[in-house]
């Protein structure tokens, strides 16, 4: 039986909160103890709580979710936080991690994309909105160029230099995975590509990150672009 992951959540806009908590409340292994409206509610909530999870609005009165977030991990460091936002900008994103939080979802995800994300972030990893993904990948890229100049080697999908890198231990599905994950599918949406379940392809998932010595699938899809394992238009 799976260990049921406690929730707090909190945004300024009450029909968003009431929605979130209705869809939340349909899983069976989520349990929402908490609500707030701000930043500092949130606090609160954290040292009376200490939930496994808190779902934030980044943009709220009083205090927004990225000082919230900071408190909260000095509060409460074994709770995880997953920031939503209608910003899909990678800065964003690089500031709301840097504050501590352990996932970034936009405001326009699907439900079972919010129930992946929240039990992906318990179990200890990070979760980023696919579409933020793409975002911070090409960032990566044009940073990479910068540094590194004309001389950065392409190696396509599949090929490996070297013989001996992470990248060889992976099966063919995984691989095929990989380069899903590398554009940014959710992996609902990786299974109906690739015709499996969405159980399975979180098995494949947890191998490939065993296997390239990560934590989580953002790390996967950054150091697979760097070494060319995946190819991304």
């Amino acid at each position: 039986m799976e260990s049921t992951i406690s929730i707090v959540i909190v945004d300024d806009h009450q029909l968003f909160r009431e929605g979130i908590k209705r869809i939340l409340e349909m899983e069976p292994t989520f349990e929402v103890i908490g609500i707030g409206s701000n930043g500092e509610e949130a606090c609160q909530l954290a040292e009376t709580l200490k939930p496994d999870v808190f779902l934030m609005d980044i943009n709220m009165p009083i205090m927004n979710g990225v000082e919230a977030t900071e408190r909260i991990k000095a509060i409460a460091p074994d709770s995880k936080v997953i920031i939503l936002s209608i910003h899909d900008d990678a800065n964003y994103v690089h500031e709301v991690i840097a504050s501590g939080a352990s996932g970034y979802l936009l405001k326009e995800m699907e439900s079972d994309a919010l129930i992946e994300a929240i039990q992906v972030v318990a179990g200890g990893a990070a979760y980023i909105h696919p579409k933020v993904t793409g975002k911070l990948i090409t960032e990566y890229r044009r940073l990479s160029t910068l540094q590194e100049g004309s001389e950065v080697a392409h190696v396509e999908v599949g090929s490996d230099e070297t013989g001996d890198s992470p990248f060889t231990a992976l099966t063919p599905r995984e691989r095929e995975v990989l380069q899903l994950m590398a554009e940014g599918r959710s992996n609902k949406a990786i299974g109906d590509s690739l015709y499996i379940s969405e159980k399975t392809v979180k098995n494949h998932v947890s191998s490939i990150l065993q296997k390239l010595v990560v934590q989580d699938r953002t790390q996967a899809v950054v150091i697979s672009i760097k070494n060319g394992w995946v190819k991304i238009s």
